[in-house]
């Protein structure tokens, strides 16, 4: 099968500037995903979609093709995942007529997602054929039942709950959800082309741990990565 790895890297950051190529444990943040897609058993072609000369640069550093930039236009704070998706499936038909047969999105913010996940999340989606997607998913640990709004001075529940007084509930006593995280979405053209939407309507779920669920999105996160991985280190789970 044609597999390809997807890394989205725009170069605008609000809130951590150059996100995507800030150093952690001595490597630019995308090189973690690069290396992970290099290391997975099935993806055989690896395309970073970026609008940065800097990014595009270090992406060919570590062997992976940047055959095009991404048009400025699609690359703002409010563009969507659908917008950078069409315009590399289309570059790839029209200049070197190839379409893959899954899409594996590898978003750069994830440094502790593993290969082997990659590979299952992959494994996953070719038991279901009738499958739109994939989405990575972790366990919430925010619950919704214990979410507000503030309607004028006072906080009314965001969701309704089914039992009364459901956010005084320990978390076991709660309807188990999951939210997605930012490490593996896996679609396919047809999803993109026919269902205009990155999603579909049918998505296999993959659970994934906290751990690779980490998703550097601010100062915070990225200070926190770096403990992490200083305390892996540590433990000889990560090099």
């Amino acid at each position: 099968m044609k597999i390809l790895a997807l890394i989205p890297a725009r170069s605008g950051s609000e809130r951590v500037a150059n996100k995507n190529i800030q150093l952690l444990n001595g490597k630019p943040l995308i090189a973690y995903a690069l290396n992970c897609a290099k290391k997975s058993k099935y993806i055989n072609k690896i395309v970073v979609s970026t609008d940065s000369n800097e990014i595009a640069m270090i992406a060919k550093q570590y062997g992976v093709e940047i055959p095009f930039l991404r048009p400025k236009e699609i690359s703002q704070r409010d563009s969507t995942e659908m917008q950078f998706l069409e315009h590399m499936l289309n570059w790839y038909k029209r200049n070197e007529k190839y379409t893959p047969d899954l899409i594996v999105l590898l978003y750069p913010t994830s440094p502790f997602r593993k290969p082997e996940s990659v590979d299952r999340a992959i494994e996953e989606i070719l038991k279901h054929p009738a499958a739109d997607s994939l989405r990575s998913v972790r366990l919430c640990s925010e619950h919704p039942y214990k979410m507000w709004v503030q309607n004028k001075k006072y906080l009314k529940p965001f969701v309704k709950a089914r039992k009364k007084n459901a956010h005084t509930l320990s978390y076991h006593l709660l309807p188990k959800l999951y939210i997605q995280n930012a490490s593996i979405y896996i679609t396919k053209p047809s999803t993109i082309f026919k269902k205009r939407s990155p999603t579909g309507d049918v998505v296999i779920p993959f659970v994934m741990t906290e751990l690779e669920s980490v998703d550097i999105n601010n100062q915070v996160d990225l200070l926190f990565a770096k403990f992490l991985f200083k305390h892996l280190r540590s433990q000889r789970r990560v090099k």
